[in-house]
């Protein structure tokens, strides 16, 4: 592989009992953020992970506009835009031909594009870095979770490393472990949905092409009769290649590395030269658990819930998870807000997480048609398409990752000129960790970090005014992960000061 993994070592327990404020169960790409996130905060966290190293293969690679807003406030956004691959186009293939292309951010005046195409195991080695660089996150690897004791006022986690076991004793713990996650089967927690009938070839292949950085998805193509097919551009000559291939397929016998490669080379055609870097089979699932909090355990990310990766909404779910839940703790934690607080993270990451099982089941659906009058219809929409506008809206090959609207719109980033200089109105709401109230004209002093239009910053592009809509004497008041939560007077302190405290649970 291109990418050297890093090997991290293992360290002995410090005593035969421990205690941690945080506890992260997982160091993948959720857990990390978690970390990072609270880390920023000034909460130290532990976190706690039965490997030694980042993902192998590139796993999740496409981060979504509203992620990677998440890692700019986290101060990784640089680095994604740097080593990333950028795009916002999509095609659509049917057989032979195009059937229509679409553009996810057609606006320009955002400092993340719709789409970074980035393998995983950057980000997590990127995560890795900052969470040891803040002084406040203690990365154990290889220290597994086997045991967990779930009380009312801690938790008590059993811990097996290679140098002995110990007790690691928690007030609170995210578990962030993954699809398969042992906290969720120890604390005998249901996970329910749907399995799909159906395997898919996922590959990572190294070659020279001109293909350009854009979506690639063929339903049916001459080179894969019957089937689909994806294709998307990542750093260092790498291509990820989506082959689907039907429920009994044999998943040992298609990871054969020549029937790989002539699947490879039927789509490519004769005298393209490439490599490959990593092949797995997967059957796809959309699933959840009932509820995510579990008295002072949290689940997060796969561990939480699981979608099949059509629409890139599994990664980009999970950060969005800590992004949710990690202002909320932080708060608990200083005595800030009450514990009920917590109780909002179900609230408001259930339904995105229905929403996401449902753009991917019926993306599933679309894909892989279950009888004869399905695969009819997605012929017949697929035809239409190609002609008429009307019939593309039905053509499903993955809804792409959206933030959830459901608990407050995302603070739409814009240009700003801040004395004098070029900068994103983002990269200042949020950054002190707390609140930001965003006024036009002047503003009640209320001790929430107060951005002025026409003072602190100038809307030298008019798409503040555009984006935000907000008339003389108008401020909008702006949550920790960057959500609108209230608009309001500007002078009016007590109503400022008050829709905080709601948004606090208070």
């Amino acid at each position: 592989m291109s990418f050297r993994q890093p090997r991290f070592p293992a360290m002995p327990p410090r005593a035969a009992e421990e205690a941690a404020r945080v506890v992260v169960v997982g160091a993948g790409l959720v857990g990390l953020t978690a970390a990072l996130d609270l880390a920023r905060r000034g909460v130290p966290v532990v976190v706690v992970d039965d490997d030694d190293t980042v993902s192998v293969g590139s796993r999740a690679i496409c981060f979504a506009k509203r992620t990677l807003e998440i890692y700019g406030r986290l101060g990784l956004g640089a680095r994604f835009l740097e080593k990333g691959v950028t795009w916002k186009v999509g095609r659509v293939f049917h057989r032979d031909r195009e059937t229509y292309s679409f553009d996810l951010l057609p606006e320009e005046g955002h400092e993340y594009p719709a789409f970074v195409n980035l393998q995983q195991y950057y980000a997590e080695a990127w995560l890795v870095e900052a969470c040891t660089e803040t002084g406040l996150v203690d990365l154990r690897w290889r220290h597994a979770v086997t045991g967990i004791e779930n009380g009312a006022q801690a938790v008590r986690l059993a811990v097996e490393t290679p140098f002995g076991a110990y007790a690691l004793h928690a007030d609170w713990v995210l578990a962030c472990d993954g699809a398969r996650s042992f906290l969720r089967r120890a604390l005998g927690l249901r996970f329910e949905g749907q399995v799909f009938q159906d395997r898919f070839l996922i590959a990572d292949v190294r070659m020279q092409a001109d293909f350009p950085a854009e979506r690639w998805f063929w339903f049916d193509p001459p080179f894969h009769p019957g089937q689909s097919v994806l294709l998307h551009k990542q750093p260092d000559d790498l291509w990820r290649i989506d082959f689907q291939l039907g429920w009994d397929a044999d998943p040992e016998a298609e990871k054969d590395p020549a029937r790989v490669s002539a699947r490879i080379a039927a789509m490519l055609g004769p005298g393209r030269p490439f490599e490959l870097e990593w092949v797995s089979i997967y059957t796809f699932r959309c699933r959840r658990m009932e509820r995510f909090r579990h008295g002072r355990t949290i689940f997060l990310g796969d561990a939480a819930h699981q979608v099949s990766p059509f629409g890139a909404r599994g990664g980009n779910g999970g950060v969005q998870d800590a992004d949710n839940l990690c202002w909320k703790l932080a708060a608990v934690l200083s005595g800030e807000a009450p514990e009920s607080l917590l109780d909002s993270y179900d609230a408001e990451r259930i339904p995105a997480a229905d929403e996401n099982i449902l753009h991917s089941t019926r993306a599933t659906d679309f894909i892989t048609p279950k009888n004869e009058a399905a695969r009819a219809y997605r012929d017949a929409v697929l035809e239409l398409a190609a002609r008429y506008a009307f019939a593309r809206p039905f053509v499903n090959s993955g809804r792409l990752s959206r933030p959830y609207l459901g608990y407050g719109e995302p603070a739409p980033d814009a240009p700003i000129l801040r004395q004098g200089r070029p900068d994103w109105l983002l990269r200042h709401i949020g950054a002190d960790g707390g609140f930001t109230l965003l006024a036009r004209g002047e503003a009640a002093e209320t001790g929430i970090r107060t951005l002025i239009i026409g003072r602190d910053i100038e809307d030298h592009s008019g798409l503040i005014a555009e984006r935000y809509r907000l008339a003389e004497g108008e401020a909008v008041l702006i949550r920790p992960d960057q959500h609108i939560c209230a608009r309001l007077p500007a002078r009016e302190r007590d109503a400022i000061l008050s829709a905080r405290a709601r948004v606090l649970g208070r």
